[in-house]
């Protein structure tokens, strides 16, 4: 894995040492990304500047150096990510002709586009990438991005120069750039606790959109170019659904596990040291067991621990790792070492970004760093086999409480919010010996308030949105803002999908899933400079086979991922897996009210907030009164408001 950035100067006026020493400083900003080795190509004749910074994961030779440069001449690349599937095309290249100097992947790529085009290549990688590719008899540079977001692009034109790099850093180390912030992204990020693509939190830079290539000529200064989309998540859910899979359930689960362990087998290809995240859950155990089937020596894996016991999966990963028989390494963090991450988080992430499982996400990154370059993880499970409980409980409430009126419905979210979720919490205590399997559930009060926040919607879509909202009015709480449209709530873009249950699916795979999940991973991973690889995604493959999965095969029996948990089941007992769903998080509410209590009341200071401008402060002082007393657990709302700070003071110093 690497970290990738460049700019085009269309004033072409810089000489060759200017441009060198101009994108030597972007690079350098992302170290991390690549402590091994670093390159710049520079054209002056064009403006023209890449910059890169190498973790060298395969051919850790000389020949594996970036900018690669085809073997004609003709196109330069810098490359962030992995092509699993370079062995088979290199060799289809060689049939033709092509001579290798080296055994990368990056080398295939540029050789594949010069032999078959750009658009036809990228439609043939099979792997997580993100690159800009100069092509010099056309003087156009493009950039690409992969197909579901794992690996990310930044662009914006700076005045007349067109700056991009993996992270907002490279940007903003480029001298003069304009980093005003855009209140309506900062009205996007209290809504979603992140801030979705294309927009990012300065005004004029976006984040490129999965799935396409951006093509830029060398003299067109203020261009956007219309994204050439290459794979649509959309297309992709209505042929799944335009051509079902008409098997059995066991030809179902055979075809599912053949296609993982051949995903899987791929990304165990490394020259380097290669490990596994391991919570204990579905969707790591599977990967991990896959793994092991494919491996003759005991695979790696990892998880951290907690000290609060809501918090800690440790014991299940453990108990995962031993029936496996994997080289399991398993750390407790103590609350102290977890809120040390906090100061580090404005600089990892560059933008607000307030999901707080960052924190536990870049602690079993560090952890695997110090054995490991490559780590496997099991994210995207969800998303593809119906993991959330949001898919259980959106459609389920909706059923029950779809035939009432409006009125009678906000009376019954007035009445669930009259208890606080500490006394939800001891109710489901106390009824717990009483309760079915379904009903018990941790943080049991924090979900009530979900319910209650959601029953008085007016529409199936509208509780989703409800529900994938932290703050509900965003527009009222950011001063001088105006919520943009998303992928969320733009509806002439939504696919054609006949139930609820697989909308919600859908919108997680597009909105979600790449700009939180794959963002936190990405740029937690990275900052330790640990490559991570996502089985279940970065295999198109695997994404269009399950959409064409009936969902008998996803829910059954009122539980989530039942085919994959078939294929699990199949190297791990279901004893070790069944268990309620937890989420990979920390205890924010206690901290907030304890140890983090003089650093949270800096932050939300009244005459701060109104000194720096972006937030009303009066709702705000309430929820954090409420949360001090006890009356409410408002930490997710306060989490992003203090993140947002945070982040703020940082740009400041």
């Amino acid at each position: 894995m690497c970290g990738i950035t460049g700019f085009l100067d269309t004033s072409r006026n810089k000489s060759r040492a200017e441009l060198e020493s101009l994108v030597t400083r972007m690079s350098d900003a992302i170290v991390h990304r690549g402590p091994d080795d670093s390159g710049e190509w520079v054209d002056a004749e064009t403006g023209l500047a890449l910059g890169f910074r190498r973790l060298a994961i395969v051919d850790l030779t000389p020949t594996g150096h970036q900018p690669m440069i085809s073997a004609s001449g003709r196109y330069i690349m810098v490359f962030n990510g992995e092509i699993y599937n370079y062995n088979e095309m290199r060799e289809e290249l060689i049939a033709k002709g092509t001579k290798f100097r080296g055994t990368s992947d990056s080398e295939v790529m540029v050789e594949s586009i010069d032999t078959w085009g750009l658009e036809a290549s990228v439609k043939r990688f099979n792997g997580q990438f993100a690159f800009a590719l100069w092509d010099r008899r056309d003087r156009v540079l493009h950039l690409v991005r992969d197909r579901v977001g794992v690996k990310p692009m930044h662009y914006g034109w700076n005045g007349n120069t067109l700056l991009f790099g993996s992270e907002l850093k490279c940007l903003k180390a480029f001298p003069g750039f304009d980093g005003e912030i855009d209140r309506n992204a900062v009205a996007l990020f209290t809504r979603y606790n992140y801030i979705p693509a294309p927009w990012t939190i300065y005004r004029g830079v976006k984040k490129q959109m999965p799935g396409t290539i951006l093509s830029f000529p060398f003299d067109r200064p203020g261009f956007e170019p219309e994204p050439q989309i290459y794979w649509s998540a959309k297309k992709a859910v209505e042929d799944g659904l335009s051509n079902p899979f008409t098997g059995s359930e066991t030809e179902a689960i055979d075809e599912l596990e053949a296609l993982l362990r051949e995903s899987v087998r791929l990304r165990m290809m490394a020259d380097v040291p290669l490990g596994a995240f391991l919570s204990g859950g579905v969707d790591s155990s599977a990967i991990v067991a896959l793994m092991q089937a494919e491996s003759r020596v005991p695979v790696k894996t990892y998880t951290i621990g907690f000290q609060e016991g809501d918090y800690n999966e440790a014991e299940y990963a453990r108990k995962v790792a031993q029936h496996l028989k994997t080289q399991h390494t398993e750390m407790t963090v103590t609350p102290e070492e977890a809120r040390a991450v906090i100061p580090l988080i404005p600089a990892m992430y560059d933008e607000p970004y307030s999901d707080s499982s960052q924190i536990p996400t870049y602690l079993v990154s560090k952890l695997t760093r110090q054995h490991v370059t490559v780590s496997l993880s099991g994210d995207g499970g969800d998303e593809l086999f119906a993991g959330y409980n949001r898919y259980f409980w959106g459609n389920s409430i909706w059923n029950r409480i779809g035939w009432m009126g409006r009125g009678p419905r906000k009376a019954l979210g007035h009445a669930m919010r009259a208890l606080s979720p500490a006394t939800w919490d001891s109710v489901f205590k106390t009824l717990r010996p009483i309760l079915p399997g379904s009903l018990r559930v941790p943080q049991a009060g924090e979900k009530m308030k979900k319910i209650a926040d959601v029953v008085s919607v007016d529409s199936e879509q509208s509780l989703y949105f409800r529900l994938a909202s932290h703050w509900k009015d965003p527009e009222s709480l950011v001063r001088g803002s105006k919520e943009p449209e998303t992928p969320l709530t733009d509806r002439s873009n939504w696919p054609a999908i006949p139930d609820f249950t697989r909308w919600m699916m859908y919108m997680d795979l597009i909105t979600y899933l790449p700009d939180d999940i794959l963002a936190k991973v990405d740029r937690a991973s990275m900052a330790v400079s640990l490559e991570s690889r996502v089985p279940y995604l970065d295999d198109h493959r695997v994404i269009e086979f399950a959409w064409r999965l009936p969902m008998s095969m996803k829910i059954k029996n009122g539980q989530g991922k039942w085919i994959l948990r078939q294929v699990l089941y199949r190297h791990v007992p279901r004893e070790l897996i069944e268990r309620p769903k937890m989420g990979f998080g920390i205890p924010i509410d206690s901290w907030l009210r304890g140890p983090l209590r003089e650093w949270a009341d800096d932050l939300l200071d009244e005459n701060r907030m109104r000194v720096d401008g972006y937030f009303d402060p009066v709702p705000i002082q309430k929820m954090w009164r409420d949360h001090l007393a006890g009356t409410n657990d408002n930490q997710y709302y306060l989490w992003d408001i203090l993140v947002f700070q945070e982040w703020l003071r940082k740009q400041a110093s």
